[in-house]
């Protein structure tokens, strides 16, 4: 594992850069692919991602420096590393708040947008996670299994010491979640129920992966980590969210006596027919 992977004259390229850019182009690649399919307005799917982004990345740094506050007060030098210190569930938080402004001040519909980019969230932190893998973050536990990983030259992770490969399996969850939730949006008939499911699916995993974490410098709520206390949140709210949206009317399903006058498909009446009248 080596995050520092190439230098190009004065620049240095580092792996979990690289994996966080491939996964950002990736995501609004197929987010683009998809709004085109869709008929959507481009141009607005790109200020959408663009808006996205940045309050990931501004709710992923807030998180952080709340997590770490007793440190950030000791050191206030911590923050002056802008290429460290992000926490996904901040960048989630941040990107999903900034994606509602967006629309709000659009006036687009943002459960259709949720769900049209929600899922290439999932295929953008499974870049991200290999990215932690490279540097050495996010590690898991000692481990004496046979899928341990040793780190040699990690800034991060304890060196020389077999661990739980816990970035690896989160990126292949993420990339899982990614493809089911493609899977499901084929078939989806209810605008929000995507989202829905990634909140549920990315909540549920995170919580149980976070017992097999070994940085346990992050934080904690009780005998839960900060992660596994949030994760809780989202899972409820991605129960509700998907019960209240599965319980909506689309506008397919509404009964044509329920539809509005004006909207009712026009009925051809029949010309009175004229009676045969006696000459008589």
């Amino acid at each position: 594992m080596k995050n520092e992977l190439f230098s190009i004259g004065p620049v240095t390229i580092y792996g979990y850069g690289l994996m966080i850019a491939i996964g950002i182009v990736s995501a609004y690649l197929v987010t683009e692919y998809r709004a085109k399919k869709a008929g959507k307005d481009l141009d607005l799917i790109f200020s959408f991602t663009i808006w996205s982004v940045g309050g990931g990345i501004l709710g992923a740094k807030l998180l952080f420096v709340l997590t770490q506050i007793k440190e950030i007060i000791a050191n206030p030098k911590i923050l002056l590393n802008v290429s460290d210190g992000f926490v996904v569930y901040g960048g989630i938080i941040g990107g999903i708040l900034t994606a509602f402004v967006f629309c709000k001040i659009k006036k687009l519909s943002f459960l259709e947008h949720f769900d049209l980019a929600i899922p290439t969230v999932a295929l953008a932190q499974g870049f991200g996670r290999i990215g932690c893998f490279l540097a050495g973050c996010c590690y898991g536990r000692e481990t004496s299994c046979a899928i341990g990983i040793t780190f040699h030259n990690s800034s991060f992770a304890p060196n020389n010491i077999s661990l739980l490969p816990t970035q690896l399996i989160s990126s292949g969850l993420n990339f899982l979640n990614f493809f089911v939730l493609l899977f499901f949006s084929s078939r989806n008939k209810k605008q929000g129920r995507i989202g829905a499911l990634y909140l549920l699916f990315y909540g549920s995993g995170r919580f149980v992966l976070e017992f097999f974490r070994g940085d346990i410098e992050r934080g904690n709520v009780g005998v839960l980590s900060t992660s596994q206390f949030i994760s809780i949140f989202i899972v409820l709210a991605g129960v509700v969210m998907f019960i209240v949206t599965s319980l909506r009317k689309t506008e397919q399903e509404i009964p044509e006596q329920e539809m509005p006058e004006q909207e009712r498909p026009e009925q051809e009446i029949p010309e009175p027919r004229e009676t045969a009248t006696s000459a008589e």
